[in-house]
């Protein structure tokens, strides 16, 4: 177990790694924190300099800039935990949002805390979850999952897993892709609510809501841009996983048994494990169910 307290007054040879979310339109939305944050720095470390190296010079920031982004990541990782180690604070931004959410910045994390390395956190823009907010859909529980495979295939057997979830989906499309996509969730998903939200806080920002057939009918012969963030209602049967998929429901524990003994030819010990993990209970209570069961 580690216990980490961000603002310790204790003297510690190491930086600290702050993670500091862009604005991801209006750059307005940049807090004074994240501001003061990225002047004070050593070295700030950039999905892409380029684009970086602008939002830098709008805010009159000059601090030195390396890249870090999914290509380069592994290799730059041990450099930035060195330079930290021997004293440097680091902050990690990706081009627009949140670090590590559908960009870099996971793996960083992940070393500095088996680093013993702080890693601090500023709050800022997130496209998901200002998409959900005005989406209107429920925003109690959600399922945030990011962008789905590219191949049709894949993408389709990531749907079927998610198809059930009853919480709303959040989904980041590019707009290349959005029209087979919104097709792929219609086929497999049915058709349910959806908002799609793009140019989030910029000038032409824009929310559709409507249902699934109604979006694909929408969006067919339009010319896209800006990335899409698609908001689903989750399914709204009130089906529980055993409802789902449960063939057992109607056995009692000695028949669940039985089943796997007679049908599948497992021994009693394999088939008691076996009516455990199905039933999500302790191998005892089946155990001892079966044998007091059967003695009946």
């Amino acid at each position: 177990m580690k216990v980490q307290n961000s603002f310790s007054d204790k003297v510690s040879d190491s930086g600290i790694i702050y993670v500091v979310p862009t604005p991801i339109g209006n750059l307005e939305d940049i807090t004074f924190r994240a501001l003061n944050t990225l002047k004070n720095v050593s070295v700030i470390a950039a999905e892409d300099t380029r684009n970086t190296k602008k939002l830098l010079h709008y805010f009159e920031i000059s601090v030195p800039l390396v890249s870090y982004h999914e290509h380069n990541k592994q290799a730059r990782e041990n450099q930035l935990i060195e330079r930290v180690q021997s004293g440097d604070s680091i902050a990690i931004v990706s081009d627009a949002g949140m670090p590590a959410i559908s960009d870099p910045g996971y793996e960083l994390v992940k070393a500095a805390i088996e680093h013993d390395i702080k890693v601090v956190v500023l709050p800022g823009a997130n496209a998901a979850l200002c998409a959900l907010v005005g989406s209107g859909l429920p925003a109690d529980e959600f399922y945030f999952y990011g962008f789905l495979p590219r191949k049709k295939k894949e993408k389709e057997a990531e749907l079927q897993r998610l198809k059930h979830i009853q919480a709303t989906l959040l989904f980041y499309e590019s707009p290349y892709r959005v029209k087979d996509t919104l097709n792929i969730l219609y086929k497999i998903l049915g058709n349910r609510k959806v908002v799609a939200a793009r140019e989030l806080t910029k000038r032409f920002e824009e929310f559709v809501r409507g249902t699934l057939e109604e979006l694909i009918e929408w969006i067919d012969n339009r010319e896209l841009k800006g990335e899409f963030c698609l908001v689903i209602e989750g399914n709204d049967k009130a089906e529980t996983e055993q409802d789902l998929s449960f063939w057992w429901n109607e056995l009692s524990i000695v028949e669940h048994v039985e089943y796997y003994t007679i049908e599948k030819s497992l021994t009693n010990k394999e088939a008691i494990k076996q009516v455990s993990i199905d039933r999500k209970i302790p191998k005892r209570e089946v155990y001892q169910s079966y044998h007091i069961e059967n003695k009946q």
